[in-house]
């Protein structure tokens, strides 16, 4: 672990310049790992310079030969269910497994919790039970559902960084799906109110998966049958062709199937205002690798088979894909493992937003790719996503959120010592290189015990991105 050490009293605490400096040999800045020391003041990065700087401060922070400095991770796709399903996670117990998992700031989907944002009124009832709850920075998402088409505008101004639907049942009756023509409604409000406004789109078409076979079973098979492909791939070309109609910027979540690589690089030559996400679970596991009746391994979209893994991380690699984020999307034993393994009746949903670095960084590194392009796609990108101008970078004038990681460390996972409400995770007992020792929050090392995480609100409105809500 990184060694601290404490001027003397005294005299060297009467020229403290800096109250944190962290130095080691391989700090990411600008893309690139290399020796720097690293100046910290209120809460910002004052200063980085090369070694050898000799900065002054109250304290110093040195890297082991063994450590990484980055940035903190930036998980724009995170369901913290608070309030109405804070048994099912919560903002302490899910703000903890972010911190302990090297992320800094997450924003928090719509849905799961009651009532869902998908009203000014509800997004204030959010904050305020957020409010001295995280130990990590919060903005929020707004939603788009039958009937609320007069909250988007207010819901903009007063700060959510952009609005998801759903095309097709989101598992939750506080948050009905709407269909192509409603989401392409609300696309043409945002686009002509607030432009730079994202519209994240849960794409899975409703008629496909109705069409598609449900049986009960606990082959895993047969649940991936239930959701094909197609259902993807239809949803998807209803997003792009609203998006290129309305000029609004739209957001795939979650893309789980490669079928669309070809129609989304199109989309994005044509000018098609479109980013697009995928999470760590397409990135490391497969369909051919679930045990029957395993449901800690259900999600929606699926998981699917090996080829269609690697086509997602050429994806990544060749930029089709921009971020990788979490979905995590807990629940409690009862919940998850409802049908005894019955995947038709199990809560579809990951919890892993402790875990998602290392796991995307264990299969990276199988496949030759950077650690570098690893910290790119989970923090500059996502905060570039959504106008974090401050975040995701080791930058003068960036706010010090840092983690320490050992990048060859392997460990093997115990979900019951995960930071989450419940221990189910599908990387139980799987081996993972990459340990972060310790995330660093605004210059302050994040503990667990006190909460020092700030409600943020988006650039656009009175606020701007990083005030307290």
């Amino acid at each position: 672990m990184a060694q601290a050490d404490h001027p003397p009293n005294g005299a060297a605490e009467a020229s403290v310049v800096f109250d944190l400096v962290l130095a080691g040999d391989r700090v990411l800045v600008d893309g690139a790992f290399a020796p720097a020391e690293v100046a910290v003041r209120d809460g910002r990065i004052a200063r980085v310079a090369g070694p050898g700087a000799a900065f002054r401060a109250a304290h110093r922070v040195r890297l082991t030969d063994d450590e990484v400095l980055i940035p903190g991770l930036v998980d724009t796709h995170v369901h913290v269910n608070e309030p109405g399903r804070t048994d099912w996670e919560g903002f302490e117990t899910a703000t903890r497994a972010a911190a302990a998992g090297g992320v800094t700031t997450i924003v928090d989907m719509p849905l799961n919790s009651i009532p869902s944002t998908t009203s000014v009124a509800a997004l204030a009832v959010k904050r305020v039970r957020a409010t001295g709850r995280v130990f990590v920075d919060v903005g929020f998402w707004g939603g788009i559902v039958p009937g609320n088409e007069a909250e988007l505008v207010p819901l903009a101004e007063a700060g959510v960084f952009g609005f998801k639907c759903f095309l097709v049942d989101s598992g939750v009756p506080e948050f009905p799906p709407v269909p192509a023509e409603a989401m392409e409604r609300a696309m043409a409000v945002l686009a002509g109110a607030h432009p730079d406004s994202l519209v994240i789109v849960h794409a899975e078409d409703a008629a496909v998966i109705d069409a598609a076979p449900h049986p009960h079973s606990r082959d895993y098979a047969d649940f991936l049958a239930s959701r094909p492909d197609a259902a993807e791939a239809t949803a998807i070309t209803a997003v792009i062709d609203a998006a290129r109609r309305t000029g609004a910027r739209a957001h795939l979540l979650h893309l789980s199937s490669a079928a669309s690589l070809d129609a989304i690089a199109r989309a994005r030559a044509d000018g098609v205002r479109l980013t697009v996400e995928t999470c760590p679970h397409y990135l490391a596991l497969t369909a051919e690798e679930v045990p029957a009746g395993a449901a800690a391994f259900k999600c929606c979209p699926p998981i699917r088979g090996a080829a269609n893994r690697d086509a997602l991380w050429g994806a990544l690699e060749a930029g089709v894909i921009d971020t990788v984020v979490s979905d995590h999307s807990p629940a409690p034993a009862a919940v998850k493992f409802a049908g005894d393994g019955d995947f038709a009746v199990a809560w579809g949903g990951i919890a892993s937003l402790q875990l998602g670095l290392p796991v995307v960084w264990t299969e990276a590194r199988r496949r030759g790719i950077r650690l570098e392009r690893v910290v790119e796609w989970m923090s500059g990108a996502p905060a570039r996503l959504v106008g974090l101008a401050g975040k995701g970078a080791i930058a003068e004038g960036a706010d010090a959120d840092l983690a320490i990681l050992a990048p060859d460390e392997a460990f093997t996972v115990d979900a019951a010592t995960l930071q989450q409400r419940h221990p189910i995770t599908p990387y139980d007992g799987r081996e993972l290189v990459g340990a972060v020792r310790a995330t660093y929050l605004a210059g302050r090392e994040v503990d667990g015990s006190v909460a020092r995480g700030r409600l943020l609100r988006a650039a656009r409105s009175e606020g701007g991105p990083g005030d307290v809500a």
